[in-house]
């Protein structure tokens, strides 16, 4: 019965495409006469001026050979109690409360890293790490090595981690900012635990956010094939750059549905510096919460502003408290640069405490400027996203 509705799909689909190359081909007969007698004014408006393509390359082997080898397999084991999980009485009404015993048991996880430096260095995803009891990573020339957690940031969900050893292959890391729209990208890690595996694609969108996956976002956004175990895989360009790792899938099913998302190399430096010389990441705090300005907020606030982060609620003695920010005021521009609330955060999360940052105020109709000198976030648990205060920066 499978094979019978296949043949018949493959049967209506050669019909169609019959038909549709004989009607495609009377449109472009028509578009071409319609076009040669065409006026001279329809031909005056050119094209916008675009970059000068690179033609593809046949293979991007040579790339491939070059940074896999970079690119680990992360084997980790957590001890968690029976008691973690729901339970179902085996039981019945027989002896209704029975609950099994608590033990301990090993969760093993796969994930992906990149090698960073020479003397061992790696770089992966805070959640292929976390809670673990034990790290084996798996090099591409089967060796096995322990390694051991430098620092984790749950925030951005960058986390390094060593193994002992020198003189290991590792990336080259780009430069996250000037990566366009349109770009090809290679992505490598392991998926599903097959061992190292590469998908091209193209970089679908920059700079995505407000998804909820992470305290602060600026993802890469590929639709390079990421699957489950490519957590903490390599994002890379065409010159074998590192650009991003990848963290992330949208999808209704599980697997690839062309939305993955990659912190960009960028980011993770800024984390990875601070998790190798500290291990943490120390951010500075504005002390507010806001959300961003639409066009309902805008005309209900009477400002003239199309872009910017309204002021929700000022943290007690934070910097904004001190400095006279009030609630309602919308901040359009921080240190010169147009902002919205999103980049407010990351901008300020990638300050250190201490730093004094310039603000551009609209309150009503008018304008203002403000100094302040930004203090120490707090090590909350609190999700800065969360639904009651909105976004905090």
């Amino acid at each position: 019965m499978i094979r019978l509705i296949r043949y018949q799909t493959w049967l209506v689909a050669g019909l169609m495409l019959i038909v549709g190359s004989m009607a495609g081909g009377a449109f472009v007969g028509a578009s071409m006469v319609q076009a040669s007698h065409a006026p001279e004014s329809a031909f005056a408006v050119a094209a916008p001026p675009v970059r000068e393509a690179v033609s593809m390359p046949a293979t991007f082997a040579p790339v491939v050979k070059a940074v896999l080898p970079a690119v680990v397999n992360i084997s980790s084991t957590k001890v968690i109690r029976t008691s973690e999980f729901p339970q179902d009485n085996p039981f019945g009404d027989l002896f209704p409360g029975f609950r099994m015993p608590d033990r301990p048991m090993r969760q093993q996880g796969e994930g992906s890293g990149v090698i960073v430096s020479a003397d061992g260095y790696i770089v992966t995803n805070n959640h292929v790490v976390d809670g673990a009891t034990e790290l084996t990573v798996s090099m591409a020339d089967k060796r096995e090595m322990k390694a051991r957690v430098i620092g984790t940031d749950a925030k951005t969900d960058i986390a390094l981690i060593k193994v002992d050893a020198r003189d290991l292959p590792h990336v080259v890391l780009g430069d996250s900012s000037k990566v366009e729209v349109g770009d090809i990208a290679l992505a490598m890690g392991n998926p599903f635990g097959l061992g190292q595996t590469v998908t091209m694609g193209i970089i679908s969108a920059t700079g995505r956010g407000g998804l909820g996956i992470e305290d602060y976002e600026d993802f890469i956004q590929t639709d390079a094939s990421i699957n489950p175990g490519n957590s903490g895989g390599a994002l890379v360009n065409t010159r074998g750059e590192l650009i991003g790792i990848n963290t992330a899938i949208l999808s209704r099913s599980g697997g690839n549905q062309g939305v993955g998302f990659a912190v960009p190399v960028d980011l993770v430096r800024h984390v990875m510096t601070q998790l190798k010389e500290n291990g943490a990441v120390t951010r500075a705090r504005l002390g507010v919460y806001f959300q961003e300005l639409t066009p309902k907020l805008a005309s209900a606030l009477g400002v003239q502003a199309s872009k910017g982060a309204v002021v929700a609620e000022i943290v007690p003695d934070g910097p904004a408290s001190k400095s006279g920010l009030r609630k309602d005021d919308v901040i359009t521009a921080l240190n010169g640069q147009a902002i919205d609330g999103r980049s407010l955060r990351n901008a300020v999360g990638s300050m250190t405490p201490g730093s004094t940052i310039n603000l551009k105020v609209l309150r009503g109709s008018s304008e203002r400027n403000f100094s302040i000198t930004l203090d120490r976030m707090p090590d909350d648990t609190q999700r800065a996203d969360s639904p009651r205060r909105g976004r905090r920066g």
